[in-house]
């Protein structure tokens, strides 16, 4: 994948308790009308979650995660051939029959910490693979999340699990701070005004701002009318170097993305 030009990831929740479009696409017709959409408008990745991580998300069986996956990866697998898919999950087993199924991309929201197996798994599946920093787990990452200093604790974090990961033979790792994951206010922006920062690492960087509460607390907006700080973080992100914006509106995220890149051109 050219990344010249940065990428916008879709969302696609299988879930019927994600923070802001749960259960509205659980039905398969739903589902694949809302993919087609994101295709017209220009997304270059899907990203398909069958397990809510919002803060103090319930914890669901991975027989129940699979079922959800089931419902829908196969389909879209079938339906848009030449789409890069990616799935979200932190459990190695579903990892592996994610790509079993036909997805390209594992996108673990815990960095590996919540299974040991996730490197090598990965690693022998040929995968590309995204890192994101999460303090704690999704019940628990916002009970008062801690850091001496935020920014260099995540980049040290960060570096030492992609050296890990491409030890366990994940050729393609992408990087992600982990927005709203273990972070007040704060510790997002302090991440976000430091971004940059990042690109010593020397991989990819991804970034999900998308209608999350580090808008809406200082706006005092809901998920539902974020769309506008969304805009915002993430134009400030491919200020900063984002190559990937994980998104819930894709026609928005590409026309930022191509006024930035307008204003390089000149």
């Amino acid at each position: 994948m050219d990344l010249s030009t940065p990428k916008v990831m879709g969302i696609l929740n299988a879930t019927p308790d994600s923070f802001f479009d749960g259960g509205q696409y659980q039905r398969l017709d739903d589902a694949i009308a809302k993919v087609e959409q994101m295709v017209k408008d220009g997304m270059d990745i899907l990203d398909i979650g069958a397990f809510s991580t919002r803060p103090g998300a319930e914890m669901i069986p991975e027989k129940e995660e699979l079922k959800r996956l089931q419902s829908l990866l196969p389909e879209m697998v079938k339906r848009f051939p030449n789409l890069p898919i990616s799935v979200d999950t932190f459990r190695s087993e579903m990892a592996r029959a994610a790509i079993e199924m036909g997805a390209h991309i594992i996108n673990d929201v815990s960095g590996g910490n919540l299974d040991e197996n996730m490197y090598q798994t990965v690693g022998d599946l040929k995968a590309p693979y995204i890192l994101m920093h999460m303090q704690g787990t999704p019940q628990t990452m916002q009970d008062k999340p801690t850091y001496t200093h935020v920014v260099a604790e995540i980049l040290e974090d960060l570096a030492r699990k992609t050296y890990a990961a491409v030890d366990h033979g994940i050729n393609d790792v992408i990087i992600d701070p982990g927005f709203g994951f273990g972070k007040t206010v704060e510790h997002n922006y302090q991440l976000l005004n430091q971004l940059s920062d990042f690109r010593m690492i020397e991989m990819p960087i991804l970034v999900g701002f998308s209608r999350k509460s580090m808008i809406n607390k200082v706006l005092g907006t809901r998920p539902e009318t974020a769309l506008n700080g969304t805009t915002v973080l993430n134009t400030i992100a491919l200020q900063k170097g984002a190559d990937f914006l994980r998104v819930h509106d894709v026609k928005e995220a590409k026309q930022v993305i191509t006024l930035h890149q307008q204003l390089l051109s000149v």
